[in-house]
């Protein structure tokens, strides 16, 4: 049987998506207000679990799935170009789920029990009968939870030694989770033409461009709303003054972006969301505040 080549199982696994998540766990583990002696090697290993285990799982899962998609969209990718042969692509997702269930073992039961979830959604997203992916609102929704909000709360719960984190910190981590669901729609803008045509409703689709870029960016810029709110009210005024700041600079290029949504899609993705993502930093520091 041809063997797929290491570059293409590498391409497969997208390694430049596993920084949202690992970041996300980053900002649990911050947010846990606990510290990081002695828990070092919990910590890489959650990093792990979040970048190069689940998420490569999600994408591995996405690309078998979507392999006609991609066929359309995208002919380059490994499976539609060939370079990933036969079902491999299979093989990879169900190993990296294997492998990813095993790592989250280690972690304790809360940690165990999202890795979980985050494994049962993205297998829900890409594959029948759900694939949810053919319906932007539930897709996103589910992307934005598991690539945010169960990163951040397995990092919490692995410094909490398996103990779920609390109610202040489960509420940030839903928040961003709903922000992310803005994360998601950019992404859509590049595959509207083979989202079209394999009956895939992605945003961009069923609301066209412009309205889709409109609701991607209120569905990033509210929670954002809340979280400054909440930081204040938690006593950290600072912390939400600067998610605050960072949200004005991001409505302002998001003015930039709604002109021109399917041009600018990767643009904001590249200069917007890093913005968003320092706030979840900004706000998990807030909480260890508040916690000390």
């Amino acid at each position: 049987m041809q063997r797929p080549a290491l570059s293409a199982v590498t391409e497969l696994l997208k390694p430049i998506t596993w920084f949202p998540p690992m970041w996300a766990f980053a900002c649990g583990v911050v947010a846990s207000g606990m510290p990081a002696e002695g828990r070092w090697p919990l910590i890489i290993a959650g990093v792990l679990l979040a970048g190069p285990f689940v998420c490569a799982t999600s994408q591995a899962v996405n690309d078998w799935f979507d392999r006609h998609v991609d066929a359309i969209n995208e002919p380059q990718r490994p499976i539609p170009s060939g370079r990933m042969p036969g079902r491999w692509g299979l093989y990879i997702a169900l190993i990296w789920t294997l492998l990813s269930v095993l790592l989250a073992w280690q972690l304790g039961q809360a940690a165990f029990l999202a890795a979980l979830f985050g494994l049962a959604l993205a297998w829900a997203y890409s594959a029948p009968p759900l694939r949810l992916k053919r319906n932007g609102w539930w897709g996103n929704a589910a992307c934005g939870l598991c690539y945010e909000g169960l990163a951040w709360i397995t990092g919490a719960a692995v410094m909490a030694m398996g103990e779920w984190p609390g109610a202040r910190s489960l509420a940030l981590a839903l928040l961003y989770s709903a922000g992310a669901h803005g994360i998601m729609t950019l992404n859509d803008f590049k595959s509207i033409k083979g989202d079209r045509q394999m009956g895939i409703a992605s945003l961009p689709v069923i609301l066209g461009a412009s309205g889709a870029a409109y609701v991607a960016c209120i569905v990033m810029a509210t929670p954002q709303v809340i979280v400054a709110l909440l930081l204040w009210h938690w006593g950290q005024g600072w912390h939400g003054l600067t998610v605050a700041g960072l949200l004005v600079v991001q409505l302002l290029m998001m003015r930039r972006f709604v002109a021109q949504p399917v041009e600018r899609a990767v643009w904001y993705s590249g200069a917007g969301v890093p913005l968003f993502v320092s706030g979840m930093l900004v706000s998990a520091f807030a909480l260890r505040g508040a916690l000390a």
